[in-house]
């Protein structure tokens, strides 16, 4: 029997993932596609599967290590039936004293998705009160009364004003100037002086222990960025609400009719509510778009793609349906299931995120 060595396969853009679970040892014997082990990125678990079948000799990994790509899984005893044929292309690896051994390209696992976009630096920086070279405590800003009741008109803060005349005297051409400047900075930097990331007032630190018995359960590396990404989309995200209603009498009727006769697939009201959001989206392009990162212009998405979350044991998950403004209620109905599954299991491909 030859032993192979069962590497880590392309994870995606990531240096690293964690390994969270061990799912075999040695002496167990694993059929082709049985996981080994379960690794975690920033957005998702998923398992990495044998190539073939054999007996594990040795592993190699546990939990708590990082694993790249290449990394080695363990060793393994494969059977001649199951060992790649000699034809078949694999990437030599250095073998040991011993036993030749030869690396073996193991089919693509289920990836995470791709690391978040580094954060793109802001053109300008917002100069806040209390690192303003403008501001002196203390002192008073130099400007006549007019001057005074025309920033009062306009809301500025005159203690953010440079003055142009003698001894920084500020001029209205001054505070006109202040206000042009700062309406042609990006949206997001001059949203208050001093706010910086949005950050909320720290929590204090407090010990529950004195009212009672706890349990201390470390958070998964999902449900640690979750938090984060939420609370960033909820600062940063337009919030609107809209509300109207619809008699959706003649669709609940059509829905159960065709469930009645529909084969290996079942209508959720969801399955129209996401095309009803596509068409919407067709409709009013400017719903379906992002600002920019420099804030300077808006990016106008040709494509319908819709998220639907799914609560898995591992935390809030997202699976896309791509190109759902192209696809019936039969084909959303279907991969809305599998996607959904697939997240329970954690079984997610990068591309099922994106």
């Amino acid at each position: 029997m030859a032993i192979q060595d069962i590497l880590v396969p392309d994870i995606g853009n990531f240096d690293s993932v964690d390994v969270i679970e061990v799912l075999v040892k040695a002496g167990d014997t694993v059929a082709k596609e049985d996981s080994l082990i379960t690794v975690e990125s920033d957005k998702a678990s998923m398992d990495i599967p044998a190539p073939f079948a054999g007996v594990v000799k040795e592993v190699k990994m546990k939990v708590g290590d990082k694993a790249s790509e290449g990394s080695l899984i363990l060793t393994m005893d494969v059977s001649a039936a199951a060992a790649p044929s000699k034809t078949a292309e694999s990437k030599p690896a250095v073998p040991p004293a011993a036993t030749p051994v030869a690396a073996v390209a193991i089919p693509e696992p289920s990836r995470p998705a791709p690391e978040p976009p580094k954060t793109i630096a802001p053109v300008q920086k917002p100069a806040p009160v209390g690192e303003s070279v403008v501001v002196a405590t203390g002192k008073l800003s130099h400007a006549s009364p007019s001057v005074r009741k025309f920033a009062r008109e306009l809301g500025v803060n005159l203690a953010l004003v440079k003055g142009s005349a003698a001894k920084n005297r500020i001029l209205q051409a001054d505070v006109q100037a202040y206000v042009k400047e700062e309406l042609a900075k990006p949206r997001t930097e001059n949203m208050g002086a001093g706010v910086s990331g949005f950050a909320a007032l720290p929590m204090p630190v407090i010990d529950f222990s004195q009212f009672g018995e706890i349990v201390n359960k470390p958070l998964s590396r999902i449900k640690k960025l979750s938090g984060a990404n939420l609370h960033r989309n909820w600062v940063t995200a337009p919030h609107v609400t809209q509300f109207d209603e619809a008699d959706i009498t003649e669709l609940e009727k059509f829905r159960k009719e065709q469930n009645e006769v529909a084969k290996d697939f079942k209508l959720s009201p969801l399955v129209f509510v996401v095309k009803a959001v596509a068409k919407a989206l067709e409709i009013h392009p400017k719903f379906n778009a992002s600002l920019s990162a420099d804030g300077q212009s808006l990016i106008l998405k040709k494509y319908f793609h819709i998220a639907i979350a799914v609560d898995t044991p591992n935390g809030l998950v997202v699976p896309v349906i791509r190109d759902v403004n192209k696809k019936g209620f039969k084909e959303i109905a279907i991969e809305m299931a599998e996607i959904s599954q697939k997240a329970r299991e954690g079984k997610l491909k990068s591309s099922d995120m994106q």
